[in-house]
């Protein structure tokens, strides 16, 4: 593990681990680190700005990507301070309430996100198979009840697991495997009865992540049955393009996650260094490519983006 010698683990803090033997090489890996933390801030604060501004931007496709913007810039935020910290030198110890706090928050960011794919899935399959009644479906209304019940059900159904942290006896290393806290390394490190929240974390992540990627899979069943009755191939290009946005967000959402499964279910044998730079992945890869791929292909943002850095020169 990435400990320096001499470091001192008092009862109430742990240990990040950053990526193990190439602590000489910090500083200039603090550099890309710090380049793709300043690309999901800015990159996710201009699309917010972008469907802000732009008339053309206010209707239910939009509304939804700003959610999942803003989901992507909140998770920069909860973890810059700690990836980060430790590349710079700053500090590699965090105390059991900040890193309980940044458990929920990650855990939390997480499952929002993948609720924010569902509603954006949703949309398009209403859009594509309904689009006579889109806007009557989708009102304001509408997308506000379902933006809250994403945030109630990412972090309410969170909160029981994440407080027991608070109380459990931690007698282990207190060395944690990633750069940022998470609920399952909080849970190897603890030696009271952790069996209600393996149990509780399983049964979340069936009825969240498992259950939402079936349902976005069911819904692209459900366009492609729906485009290929189009006619015209024109036309059923057209319709398979105003969805490639989302299927990318989604690839770029899923497959880290199974990615990150993958390595520490079969993966022990391998170096720290690919479970660190999985989780890293795992936290840094969807709000760095969202935005991008949003910019790319999505014509409105695309030509707002460019009338706003030609009005700047």
């Amino acid at each position: 593990m990435s400990v320096r010698p001499g470091s001192k683990i008092s009862n109430s803090t742990f240990l990040l681990t950053g990526f193990p033997g190439l602590e000489q090489h910090y500083p200039w890996l603090s550099i890309p680190f710090s380049c793709i933390y300043v690309v999901v801030l800015s990159g996710n604060c201009v699309v917010l700005h972008v469907i802000r501004t732009e008339p053309s931007l206010h209707e239910p496709m939009f509304y939804f990507l700003a959610m999942l913007a803003l989901t992507d810039l909140c998770m920069g935020l909860s973890t810059a301070h700690t990836v980060l910290g430790i590349l710079w030198g700053i500090s590699q110890e965090i105390g059991l309430d900040a890193c309980i706090a940044q458990t929920f928050f990650v855990h939390g960011l997480s499952c929002m996100e993948s609720g924010v794919l569902l509603a954006m899935a949703f949309d398009r399959f209403t859009a594509i198979c309904n689009p006579l009644r889109y806007t009557s479906i989708l009102t304001n209304t509408r997308i506000i009840n379902i933006g809250v019940v994403i945030l109630g059900r990412s972090f309410l159904f969170i909160t029981a697991p994440i407080v027991r942290l608070k109380f459990f006896h931690y007698c282990r290393s207190r060395i944690l495997s990633h750069s940022f806290c998470l609920h399952q390394d909080l849970l190897r490190l603890a030696c009271s009865d952790i069996r209600f929240n393996s149990l509780y974390a399983l049964a979340l992540v069936i009825c969240t992540l498992l259950l939402d990627s079936v349902l976005i899979f069911i819904s692209y069943t459900l366009i492609l049955h729906s485009v290929l009755t189009i006619a015209s191939r024109e036309e059923r290009l057209k319709s398979l393009k105003t969805c490639v946005s989302h299927t990318c967000a989604v690839l770029v959402f899923y497959i880290p996650i199974i990615g990150l499964t993958m390595v520490h279910r079969f993966g022990k044998h391998l170096s720290p260094v690919v479970h660190v730079l999985m989780g890293n992945i795992y936290i840094l890869f969807p709000p760095l490519m969202n935005p991008i791929i949003y910019s790319i292909k999505t014509q409105q943002i695309r030509n707002r983006i460019q009338r706003w850095f030609i009005k700047q020169t």
